[in-house]
């Protein structure tokens, strides 16, 4: 598909495919949640695996699932693994975003970005305010789109050891400011004040990185379509 539709077009094709994906895991929150008798956004305490059965193996496996569906469009519609994983990125950010505002438009929930929600199982539970994996993603899509119309406009996308190494380092610490709880959560108990400033240090470094690399520096270009 990417090597047949203009960049405007991909770009236009693949929003849709999030914001209806995002569509579809929200409602499916919805749905589950009233049916097992809760509200949503009744998320803390935790309920212990024990206690949630098959449940965790089910909601872990559903996670794993989204990011092979992110995966494989990246894949599908990128020409080069640069442009795959730009594309995988821009899929991530723009489903993130339309599932919590969906999810809003179902339920009225989150109420603000401020709310503490739970992000992620995988492979301790994730959790933080709503406005950080907003912010997350509105980077990954912008970053991702830059990337993919530079790639596709056969400008050489420079990548260093460094931009490797600092985007890795900050996106770990943007998941340690979310996992720093997972003990305490993990074990029936609260989410305490969330670790912003370990988040805003991984987003900045992450950032800066990603910004050079767009730019233009000295380096390796990177490797042309299969």
């Amino acid at each position: 598909m990417g090597s047949q539709l203009s960049f405007r077009a991909t770009a236009v094709v693949v929003l849709a495919f999030a914001v209806a994906m995002a569509y579809l895991e929200s409602a499916v929150v919805v749905y589950l949640t009233l049916a097992l008798g809760g509200q949503v956004g009744e998320i803390f305490p935790l309920r212990p695996a024990i206690e949630a059965g098959e449940l965790v193996a089910i909601e872990v496996g559903r996670e794993a699932a989204t990011l092979v569906m992110i995966g494989t469009v990246g894949v599908l519609v990128g020409r080069t693994w640069v442009e795959r994983l730009a594309w995988s990125a821009v899929v991530f950010g723009a489903w993130d975003i339309g599932y919590y505002a969906w999810l809003y438009v179902f339920s009225g929930w989150p109420p603000s970005l401020g709310t503490t929600d739970l992000l992620f199982l995988i492979p301790v539970p994730w959790v933080g305010p709503v406005w950080s994996p907003v912010a997350v993603s509105v980077a990954l899509v912008g970053v991702g789109l830059v990337a993919a119309r530079m790639v596709r406009a056969g400008r050489p996308l420079v990548l260093e050891r460094w931009h490797w190494a600092a985007g890795l380092v900050g996106g770990l610490l943007v998941i340690l400011s979310w996992t720093i709880d997972a003990g305490r959560l993990a074990g029936g108990g609260l989410p305490g004040p969330y670790s912003w400033p370990i988040f805003a240090a991984g987003m900045l470094l992450a950032l800066a990185a990603a910004f050079d690399a767009l730019r233009g520096g000295r380096g390796t270009i990177a490797p042309q379509a299969d």
